[in-house]
């Protein structure tokens, strides 16, 4: 997604964020920052701050990251959501109820999947008796 339709701060922060931090580039930096640490370690003697650093500042990072990741896959779900909808309605003889089931509570979400694995071994049934019948 780019960012020109992303309106919200935090979303075009979300999405820059999560692009920058997938990038190669910022891989390589991330372990360059680790082996500096590693390497400054006989220097600090190993010290319990000198361990600290490196805890809290991944630590830090991990817990910003899990709100940058969660709003990024939120909203790319919503448009994969949005898009199988638009398949389901534009499909003549598609089953519409099925539009927005990501609504739906766990039992209801159950019903239809179970109607399916009727459907599915009705279709088994008839694959099986059609190649006995040959």
């Amino acid at each position: 997604m780019t960012q020109k339709y992303t309106t919200s701060r935090f979303g075009r922060f979300a999405t820059w964020a999560s692009h920058t931090t997938g990038h190669p580039s910022t891989f390589i930096l991330a372990v360059l920052i680790i082996l500096a640490w590693v390497v400054t370690g006989p220097i600090f003697r190993f010290s319990d701050t000198w361990q600290l650093v490196i805890n809290t500042s991944t630590t830090i990072i991990t817990f910003l990251m899990v709100f940058i990741i969660q709003n990024t896959q939120n909203r790319d779900s919503a448009a994969t959501q949005l898009k199988l909808d638009e398949l389901i309605r534009s499909i003549e003889n598609a089953n519409n109820s099925l539009l927005n089931m990501e609504q739906l509570n766990e039992k209801e979400l159950e019903d239809i999947r179970l109607g399916y694995l009727r459907l599915a071994e009705e279709a088994h049934k008839a694959l099986r008796k059609s190649k006995s019948n040959k």
